[in-house]
Formats: C-alpha cells, sequence, structure tokens
C-alpha cells in the first residue's frame, strides 16, 4: 500500500466466491472489488440473492464449507490478505480486528447461556482476564450501547430481553476487542422505528468515539441515506455502482439503481391525498372501489386478551401478561385498517384474536357473526372469511409439502375442491400472485423470500376470504419486492373489494397502503383517525415519536443527533391484582380519536 493510501483500511480486489449446486458450481459474488476507508462507512445495498451478505461471510471466512468456498481474488486488511489465512491465523483476525454484527440477534446469541457468559466469552477470546476485570469490562460494554441496567443483564438470558436490547447485546459483543472494522448485516431489518433509530444512533457514536470503520449491509435505501459515507450497490452477485451517497441518491448513474430508489417508501410523500397511494395510481386508468359504508365487516368491542405467568411448585398464576386491553375497532368492506406500533404492542395479538389463535375477552363480529366461545368446528365456517399472512413465509410454509400442495390444503380441509377441478383453482390462484403454475411442484425452499410470500397470499386467498389479516407481511422483504407485494394486495382489493387488517410498525409503508390507521401503545390504542389525519396531523406524542423514527432516504438531510439513552417499553407484566388505568377517548374531528388516560 503506498503513502497516497495509507488512509485506506480494506482493500477488496476481485473477490469471487461460489457455491456448489446439482449443476456445477454458480458464482454468487463476482469480481468484486471496493476501499473502505478508516472512520467511513460504506454500505453495500441490494435485494437478496445479490451477494451481500456472501461479501460480508467471506471477508470473515465463515462462509458455509465445502457449499461455499472463495474462489479468488483477495482482501487486504492493513496491507495483509485475510483471504490467505489459515482458520487458526484468521481466529486472530475475528473480533480483534473485524467485529460484526448479525442480522437476527435471537439465532445470534446462545439461549442456554447467559448475556453475562457470552460477553464473558467475547471478552477473553484473545487474551487471559480476572473474572473481576471480565465482569466490569462487561458491564462498561453493556452501558455504552446504552442497555439500560447493565449489572442486572448479566445474570439475564436472551429470551428475557426485547429485540432492540438482544441487538445491543450483539454489537457489545462485537466491541469487546475494539475492533477496527465493524460489519453490520441488515443489523435493523426486523427492528421497530424507534430501536431502529437508536441502534442507527448508536452505531454512528461508537464510530466517532472509537475511530472504526464500518460495512453496512442493507436492502433499506432509508438506512443508507442516514448512514453511509460511500455506497456500494449490488445485484446478482455483481457491482453495479460505487459511489459516494449523495452522488448515488441524487445522480444515480446505473438503471438499477435508479429503480431501487424508486421503489423507496417515503414518509410524507402522500400529503395532501385522501386514498392510498395505489388506489390514486389506479384511477387514472379505472376507478377503484371506494370502502363500502354499510354494516361493516369486522367489529370488534372492548379486546382484551392477557397471558397467565405460571410459577412454583404447582405451577399456579403468578404474574399476568396484558397483551391487549379493551381496544375497540371496525373495519369496512374493501377498507385497509393498519395496526401500528412497536414490537410488543399487542398488533400480532389483535390479529391472531380474529382467528381465535388467542384466547380472549370481549366482543368480536365477523359479517354479523360473533366468533366468542366457538368452538373449533363451529370457527371453521368464519376461517373462510378470515385469512392471515404471517411475517415469515419460510415459518409458514411446511417445508416437506410442495407449493402446490400447500395453496391446495385449505380447499381440500374445506371440501371445495378435488381432483382436475382442485388443480385448476390451485393453477388460477398461482397465476393470480404472479407465479407460473409449472412452479407448483416446487418446495419452499426453491423460491425466494418474495416468492414465498407470494404463495403465502395464494393460499390465503384459496377460500376467497372477505378479510385478510397481514402481519407484518412485507417487514422483511426488499424495497423492489416490497413494492410487488404491495401492488398485489392493492389489485387483489381493488378486483375483489376484500378487507386487510395490515399490522406493521413501518410507517411509511403504512401511509401509502391504508385508508385509516390505528396507533398501539402498550396494549391499547392511542390516536385512531384517517391515513391524513395520522400523518398530517398526529395529535398524541408517541405518534409524532413514530413519525420522527423514521429514517429519510434523503442524505441532504441532517442526521439526527445520538438519542442519549435508550429506554425500553414499559412492561406489560404485572401483578394478579393490577387494575390498568381508564382510557378516554376525544374527538378531535370527523373522526379522528385520540385516546387519554384518567
Amino acid at each position: 500500500m503506498t503513502q497516497a493510501d495509507s488512509s485506506c483500511l480494506l482493500e477488496v480486489d476481485g473477490l469471487t466466491v461460489q457455491v456448489a449446486t446439482p449443476v456445477g458450481a454458480r458464482t454468487v459474488v463476482d469480481n468484486l472489488s471496493f476501499r473502505l476507508m478508516r472512520g467511513k462507512t460504506l454500505c453495500i445495498a441490494g435485494e437478496s440473492g445479490s451477494g451481500k451478505s456472501m461479501t460480508a461471510l467471506a471477508l470473515m471466512q465463515l462462509l458455509p464449507r465445502p457449499m461455499a468456498r472463495v474462489a479468488g481474488g483477495s482482501a487486504r486488511l492493513s496491507g495483509r490478505d485475510i483471504l490467505s489465512l489459515s482458520e487458526s491465523e484468521m481466529q486472530q483476525v475475528r473480533g480483534r480486528h473485524i467485529g460484526m454484527i448479525f442480522q437476527e440477534p435471537m439465532t445470534s446469541l446462545n439461549p442456554v447461556l447467559s448475556i453475562g457468559r457470552q460477553l464473558a466469552d467475547a471478552i477473553c477470546a484473545h487474551e487471559s482476564v480476572s473474572s473481576g476485570a471480565m465482569r466490569k469490562r462487561a458491564i462498561e460494554l453493556l452501558d455504552q450501547v446504552q442497555v439500560p441496567e447493565p449489572a442486572r443483564r448479566l445474570e439475564q438470558y436472551p429470551h428475557e430481553l426485547s429485540g432492540g436490547l438482544r441487538q445491543r447485546v450483539v454489537i457489545a459483543i462485537a466491541l469487546a476487542q475494539n475492533p477496527e472494522i465493524l460489519i453490520a448485516d441488515e443489523p435493523t431489518t426486523a427492528l421497530d422505528v424507534t430501536v431502529q433509530a437508536q441502534i442507527l444512533a448508536l452505531i454512528r457514536k461508537l464510530q466517532a468515539d472509537r475511530g472504526i470503520s464500518v460495512i453496512m449491509i442493507t436492502h433499506d435505501m432509508g438506512v443508507v441515506a442516514e448512514m453511509a459515507d460511500d455506497v456500494l450497490v449490488m445485484q446478482h452477485g455483481r457491482m453495479v455502482e460505487h459511489n459516494a451517497v449523495d452522488a448515488i441518491f441524487s445522480t444515480p448513474g446505473e438503471e438499477y439503481t435508479r429503480r431501487l430508489l424508486a421503489a423507496v417508501p417515503r414518509l410524507g410523500e402522500m400529503k395532501g391525498t385522501t386514498l392510498p397511494k395505489r388506489v390514486l395510481k389506479r384511477q387514472k386508468k379505472t376507478p377503484a372501489a371506494e370502502p363500502q359504508t354499510d354494516r361493516p365487516l369486522v367489529e370488534v368491542e372492548d379486546l382484551t386478551v392477557r397471558f397467565d405467568i405460571r410459577g412454583g411448585f404447582l405451577q399456579q398464576p403468578v404474574r399476568r401478561v396484558h397483551a391487549v386491553e379493551g381496544i375497540s375497532f371496525s373495519i369496512k368492506r374493501g377498507e385497509t385498517l393498519s395496526l401500528v406500533g412497536e414490537s410488543g404492542c399487542g398488533k400480532s395479538t389483535t390479529g391472531k384474536a380474529l382467528l381465535n389463535l388467542v384466547s380472549w375477552q370481549g366482543d368480536i363480529r365477523v359479517d354479523g357473526r360473533s366468533t366468542r366461545g366457538l368452538r373449533p368446528a363451529a370457527m371453521k365456517p368464519v376461517l373462510r372469511d378470515v385469512q392471515m399472512v404471517f411475517q415469515d413465509p419460510y415459518a409458514s410454509l411446511d417445508p416437506r409439502m410442495r407449493v402446490g400442495d400447500l395453496v391446495a390444503e385449505p380447499l381440500v380441509i374445506h371440501g371445495l375442491a378435488t381432483g382436475s377441478e382442485l388443480a385448476d383453482r390451485v393453477a388460477y390462484l398461482f397465476r393470480r400472485v404472479g407465479l407460473s403454475p409449472d412452479q407448483m411442484r416446487r418446495y419452499p425452499h426453491e423460491f425466494s423470500g418474495g416468492q414465498r410470500q407470494r404463495i403465502c397470499i395464494a393460499r390465503a386467498l384459496s377460500l376467497s376470504p372477505k378479510l385478510i389479516v397481514a402481519d407484518e407481511s412485507v417487514a422483511a422483504l426488499d424495497v423492489s419486492v416490497q413494492a410487488q407485494v404491495l401492488d398485489l394486495l392493492q389489485d387483489i382489493q381493488d378486483e375483489t373489494g376484500i378487507s386487510y387488517l395490515f399490522i406493521s410498525h413501518d410507517m411509511a409503508v403504512v401511509e401509502q397502503i391504508s385508508h385509516r390507521v390505528a396507533v398501539m401503545y402498550m396494549g391499547r390504542f392511542v390516536e385512531m383517525g384517517s391515513r391524513a389525519q395520522i400523518f398530517e396531523n398526529p395529535q398524541h406524542r408517541y405518534t409524532r415519536k413514530l413519525m420522527e423514527a423514521v429514517p429519510v432516504a434523503d442524505p441532504s438531510r441532517p442526521r439526527r443527533a445520538f438519542i442519549a439513552k435508550a429506554e425500553d417499553l414499559p412492561s406489560p407484566i404485572h401483578a394478579l391484582d393490577y387494575v390498568p388505568p381508564k382510557q378516554v377517548a376525544r374527538d378531535v374531528g370527523d373522526g379522528h380519536l385520540v385516546w387519554e388516560e384518567h
């Protein structure tokens, strides 16, 4: 490395990664070259399958062998090619020189080891440390990553922490050896917008304090704008474009980059409109159906869901989780009602209650029929009208079954089709969601994430339901695939008049797809109104907090200051005799409701 290159910390040249397939080796990273400068952040952006994560795993020599291997190239860290190191030599690089934050903190942490033990393993990986010094260092690390009550957290296990706290622990482990480089592989994809903002600000502060360089891998262009100094755009394993962040956003040089940016939902771009974005787009061609104003399809009154926590020798209830507390709402035919809020606020529990997947109190009526107290046999006709699409399509599909059989299964269970009629209906559903009937004999693992979500939608549509509960159904998808799935949902609504309960923490997506929005906090509604009322005139401080936390895909905007102390949501777990405070709804105009405690 020349004197002129002294500011370059990592130089990757011609990196090529191949994976073994039944028909031979397939190149998943193809002749990739880039430089990471000292103290800077390089964002690697692109869709799933573009080679982003494989690049990171190759740099860490963590590729799944023998299925994947580095087929060529070099990666020089301060002049030393780390791709040529032996495993024992590489162990001295991992942690000490390069730390890594993985996408899913729950799978990154050992569920049977305490947080303190896992931090201790990271601290002692390269040197012997006394137990007292090790505990002190562990507490310091947790405090640096803004974990409240760090000493107490050392005794806890991963499942006892929220997603945001688990991600902070993973960051603390990655920083334990004071690395020069931090690789963050989709570190905020599954996090709520407020927690995401805290994690991004935390990484920036740690970078400023320690002078480390960061490789941020993401498909979220808002995160790119928030974090990057330089951006490398990848597609199909190859570099499409590499430039400074301002240039990428203002004057993208390649069509693929322009498509990525165009697919990004931007908070506020719906200002001054009254209908969802995709309805407005379609009205230019054919008028879209408005939500019907007769009797609501779904009516929910005083819905309450609580879970007992049992303990002691006799496993008696000792505490109680107040998941949902006395909420009421309705959904019109052809309407999309969105539930928004942070993890643990009760959104998903509300959706599950509509399908009787959890025990609940109150009253739920679907198309005029009350589902309270219905046994599974009596609930079966209701489930023809109400179906659910879950967040993780891979976990929703039986990996042992062909996808055609998975889509056909509801029709078989309800006795609606057999033989050639069944095959024809399944083929129609595949075409309806943009898939080929030729793919019906494949298994779930043979599809991309977006294709698997389409299969889940086809399965949900098989019974011609009147309502679909979409629970974070696009949260883990790339922006372009996300836009395709949202378009598909809106197309189906336009043609069939189906209603959606759309559960999400992505405020920009919610703004584009919703007719009405309900904001949840700690199991209760704090605000409800039309899309325009909520996004253009938010009244509750929690709603405004959610809006402010959304990353904006505009690098010219000032980057948000570090959040001084990240506080977790209050716990929904209370003593058995706990009585929730009363709430009073206030109408601030035209059905725009704000709830206040009294």
